[in-house]
């Protein structure tokens, strides 16, 4: 199996992630897509969205999106529970990430670091996109320890990814003690080591 991607991209991340988790094999293959790598004519024979993360199987078949990969690696696995009701609950959480977190989280986090936006400058819409993101994530998870069920799933794969880089977008998570410790817990049920992440993204 080949990863295309980028660590210092959440949704790269979590391919990464669940991966290491479940201990497969895989060859991680850079892929930058500031520097335009994700649209080369080469890229996009394989990956016609010209997005990343992509993942080319052994068998010659591929797939992108960065929830669809997680979901169908982590299939079989304590990541992704057999209770139909309990699966489609993390599905609700996978498709509300990609629609109402990352949009605002991740978007101010790579306006602040990559494109220097400055905290000030961001998009007023698009900050409180992501303060109610957060907030709806600090109420769910003050009464339990994960997002679905008593243990993590792929729906917290998918939601550490981008809100452990938060600050990097100008959000505040010192008021939300209940999504710091939720990380704390992340960062030992996914194995990540202090820094590791960071050093191998050159950040």
């Amino acid at each position: 199996m080949r990863i295309y991607g980028d660590l210092t991209s959440g949704n790269c991340l979590k391919i990464k992630i669940v991966a290491d988790r479940l201990g497969l094999a895989y060859e991680w293959v850079p892929v930058d897509a500031v520097k335009g790598e994700s649209r080369t004519p080469a890229y996009l024979a394989l990956f016609p969205a010209g997005q990343i993360p992509g993942v080319a199987f052994a068998d010659g078949r591929r797939l992108a999106q960065s929830n669809a990969i997680i979901r169908y690696l982590a299939r079989g696995s304590a990541l992704l529970p057999d209770d139909a009701f309990a699966a489609a609950t993390v599905d609700q959480w996978l498709f509300w990430e990609q629609y109402s977190h990352e949009p605002a989280v991740a978007v101010c986090r790579a306006e602040m670091k990559f494109r220097g936006v400055r905290r000030e400058a961001r998009d007023p819409a698009r900050v409180a996109r992501g303060e109610a993101a957060l907030d709806l994530m600090e109420r769910h998870l003050a009464g339990t320890g994960w997002f679905v069920g008593d243990d993590a799933t792929i729906a917290d794969v998918a939601l550490f990814a981008y809100t452990q880089w938060a600050d990097e977008g100008g959000f505040d998570l010192a008021a939300r003690p209940a999504i710091r410790d939720w990380l704390d817990r992340c960062k030992v049920a996914f194995r990540i080591e202090p820094d590791a992440i960071a050093t191998a993204a050159g950040r």
